[in-house]
């Protein structure tokens, strides 16, 4: 893959130094560039030989500062170093046109290294070289992002209020001036632990056959109700003939549903008489017969 180099600038910043960050605006017509030299530079990238504006003085330790522009392309923001104890990281807000400073935020005692300008939450998110992390918000310009936490009122801590009494034990006192014992709940709790009504304790399964409304654990389903009464039966009913012959004994002895309601009606059933030509015709012949 090839790629040609449209902008060149050999002496953008001082030569052995770090450029740290270059950002676009958003009308893409300016670059800002971030150096190690202590410089933030701004580019017009239609005359890309010698920058447009710079600032001086704007110590960097480091090869990742970050430099941004505001929402609105007026301001460019940029971070500075400090070393340890000796001051604060700040945070310096220049106007892209004048190029002159606008603002500047003490952040921490700890350089200021990464910075990011949110064009849609409009809030400024600031890395520090201490591990800190920082969210700048305007409570009317800004949207949603670190405003949804901070709107969030506190819970309020719900104290208990115990009432304590203090309890003065005399053994050889009156009747009359005694005080009741204060006694420990401990027992009392084992005893309702035990009791199966307090407890509520499960009832077991019914063993042996059903009571009280409860059917017993074997067959107290419907699933093992059908498999113990309809899919373990284990008559076969393969041949529909002995099917019905089985109950053909039944319904002589007791015409009860099918003979008497046509019994003026019912013919008399005559069979064909066996010949010895069937017999021999139902007998198998002699060319299929198995030779042995």
């Amino acid at each position: 893959m090839k790629v040609h180099t449209k902008f060149h600038c050999r002496q953008a910043h001082t030569p052995g130094s770090d450029t740290s960050c270059l950002c676009f605006s958003y009308d893409g017509i300016t670059l800002a560039s971030r150096g190690g030299d202590d410089t933030l530079k701004i580019w017009d990238i239609r005359n890309f030989r010698k920058p447009v504006n710079e600032a001086n003085r704007l110590t960097n330790y480091f090869s990742m500062t970050d430099c941004c522009f505001s929402p609105d392309d007026r301001l460019v923001v940029t971070g500075t170093s400090v070393k340890k104890e000796e001051g604060n990281g700040k945070l310096v807000f220049f106007d892209r046109a004048s190029f002159q400073k606008v603002y500047e935020i003490d952040v921490t005692n700890a350089s200021v290294v990464r910075c990011l300008w949110h064009p849609k939450l409009n809030q400024i998110m600031v890395g520090t070289g201490n591990g800190l992390a920082k969210v700048y918000y305007d409570p009317f310009k800004s949207h949603r992002g670190a405003k949804l936490c901070v709107v969030k009122s506190k819970l309020k801590e719900k104290h208990a209020e115990t009432l304590t009494q203090d309890y003065i034990i005399t053994p050889h006192a009156l009747p009359m001036f005694r005080e009741a014992r204060q006694r420990s709940t401990r027992k009392q709790l084992e005893k309702d632990r035990l009791d199966p009504k307090k407890s509520h304790k499960p009832e077991p399964p019914v063993s042996g056959p059903g009571r009280g409304g409860r059917v017993a654990a074997h067959g107290g389903t419907l699933s093992s109700f059908i498999v113990k009464n309809i899919a373990l039966d284990k008559t076969d009913d393969s041949n529909p003939r002995e099917a019905i012959l089985r109950h053909a004994k039944e319904a002589s002895d007791n015409p009860y549903w099918i003979a008497p309601a046509y019994k003026q009606t019912q013919p008399e059933p005559v069979f064909a008489e066996e010949s010895e030509d069937d017999e021999e015709a139902d007998k198998e012949p002699e060319w299929k017969k198995r030779k042995i």
